[in-house]
């Protein structure tokens, strides 16, 4: 599917598929961490077994400024990480929003144009 992006100077999923997402037209086939202002980095998991904390802890630790919310694609089909997992965002009062990764590309997109700090989480599996 492709997508447009309201708003050109941020980052943005622009197209999505079976074991690919387009960021800013660029395609990319590994799991992917992703905010607006330009973080786009390889989220070092490829199957939703094998999420540990450390994985969600990234999230925090790679971004310039503390996310809001965190929107948190969990592969083709929906499936809700366990709180252990998701506890140092609960402590820091971050919120996560869980979908498949093809909804959270979408959520991403919109809450990015709205101005929002946001850190999308998207679990592509191979």
């Amino acid at each position: 599917m492709k997508l447009h992006s309201d708003k050109l100077d941020i980052q943005s999923v622009t197209g999505y598929g079976d074991g690919w997402i387009a960021v800013n037209g660029q395609r990319h086939f590994n799991s992917l961490v992703l905010t607006p202002k330009g973080a786009l980095l390889p989220w070092p998991c490829d199957r939703f077994e094998l999420l540990e904390a450390s994985h969600f802890d990234l999230l925090v630790e790679q971004s310039t400024e503390a996310p809001e919310l965190v929107v948190f694609g969990s592969g083709s089909k929906l499936r809700f990480a366990p709180p252990a997992l998701l506890r140092s965002l609960m402590a820091r009062r971050i919120g996560v929003e869980t979908m498949d990764t093809a909804a959270a590309c979408r959520t991403y997109n919109i809450l990015a144009g709205e101005g929002r700090r946001v850190v999308a989480a998207l679990l592509l599996e191979t």
